[in-house]
């Protein structure tokens, strides 16, 4: 890179923290940094145009877990884990709005619902068992019942009578949520840096030399938020896994409300610019799908059309708008991994698709770590 003297003297000199990564997690790490060292000056790089992987791409989901998705999880964690799992999504969302304003990331709160599909009966009446004890644990968090049934009154075809209901999910623009993010960054002087990759990096006594392609530098700290990219950096077990999704042009008369979630939270859609937005289906191709390359396929946009068209809007007359991917960081526990790697150097990384919930906390979390 061809730096000038400016150029380094501006933007690679004095570095107090360098952040990788420009998404929710990035970002509120340069907040709460800015704010625990206000003369501090904060480089965050960013390898894409825009946030990669999650930040900007994803549903714009305000949640907390289904009921069967959190039934699931329960054969990998304790409750004791899952109740705090669910507690940290909690408390993260209550920390994103409040940095940034309910109506700056257009907040509403229409509650979420669980659809099962005829074939996956057995996947409801293991809900519908579970639901008082699901409630009982998670008493804590909520302070009231967190599922309860409902009547399908939607129109849903080829699905169950009964949906499961919680009322305290909630959905957000994800765009505007990133925009706000940015700019309330930005005003408190945080320099980002975009289209710029970091390839390695080594501790040192004193800093942290960081390698770019073709130039390098040093900053007292770094700290990682890359989420699903971890491993290209550090050696953990950071699995990609994409997720492909779908918007309708704006549809006539579309009366749905709320955020739906199908088949252990695989499926997901909601209702945004009287328009629909679907996406999951992962797990029809999970191998194919263990990857971070941002791109869609066939298989799984094929298989979001049929549960359009046979399930959420039949006999209707929908047309797609747009088709894309984004990827998400998982691993065998859905704790997210924040803590110090080697000397000067810290991660927040696998928020196990969980990103909007926990992301802003999993920030302040990791700018926490450096005393």
């Amino acid at each position: 890179m061809n730096l000038s003297y400016w150029e380094r003297n501006t933007w690679f000199k004095n570095i107090d923290f360098c952040i990788i990564g420009s998404g929710i997690v990035g970002l509120s790490c340069a907040l709460q940094l800015k704010r625990k060292h206000p003369k501090s000056k904060i480089l965050v790089l960013e390898k894409g145009s825009l946030p990669q992987g999650a930040s900007t791409k994803n549903a714009g989901f305000a949640c907390f877990g289904s009921a069967s998705e959190l039934l699931s999880d329960l054969k990998n964690h304790t409750t004791e884990e899952l109740v705090n799992l669910v507690q940290q999504r909690v408390d993260g969302l209550e920390l994103l709005k409040s940095t940034l304003g309910e109506k700056q990331i257009d907040y509403q709160q229409h509650g979420g619902y669980e659809v099962f599909l005829e074939k996956n009966k057995d996947i409801f009446e293991s809900c519908e068992s579970s639901l008082d004890m699901l409630n009982t644990l998670l008493q804590p968090v909520f302070g009231a019942d967190s599922f309860q049934l409902k009547t399908n009154t939607f129109g849903f075809k080829n699905s169950l009578s009964n949906l499961i209901f919680t009322p305290f999910e909630g959905q957000i623009d994800t765009g505007k949520m990133m925009l706000a993010l940015l700019q309330k960054v930005q005003r408190e002087g945080v320099l980002i840096l975009n289209s710029t990759e970091v390839t390695s990096f080594s501790s040192e006594a004193e800093s942290v030399h960081i390698q770019l392609n073709d130039f390098s530098f040093k900053a007292k700290h770094l700290c990682i938020a890359t989420n699903a990219f971890a491993s290209d950096l550090l050696d953990l077990k950071v699995i990609p896994a994409r997720n492909q999704v779908l918007i309708t042009k704006p549809i006539s008369n579309l009366s749905i409300k709320g955020t739906f979630h199908l088949d252990e939270g695989y499926y997901y859609f909601r209702t945004i610019h009287d328009r629909l937005l679907l996406g999951g289906g992962r797990n029809l191709d999970s191998e194919r799908e263990t990857t971070s390359v941002l791109d869609t396929t066939p298989r799984i946009q094929t298989a979001l059309e049929d549960l359009l068209k046979n399930v959420i809007l039949p006999h209707q007359n929908i047309e797609i708008d747009q088709r894309w991917s984004g990827v998400l960081g998982i691993g065998e526990k859905k704790k997210p991994i924040i803590k110090s790697v080697s000397n000067r150097v810290y991660c927040a990384v696998r928020l196990g698709g969980m990103g909007i919930a926990i992301g802003s906390q999993a920030g302040k979390e990791l700018a926490d770590l450096i005393e």
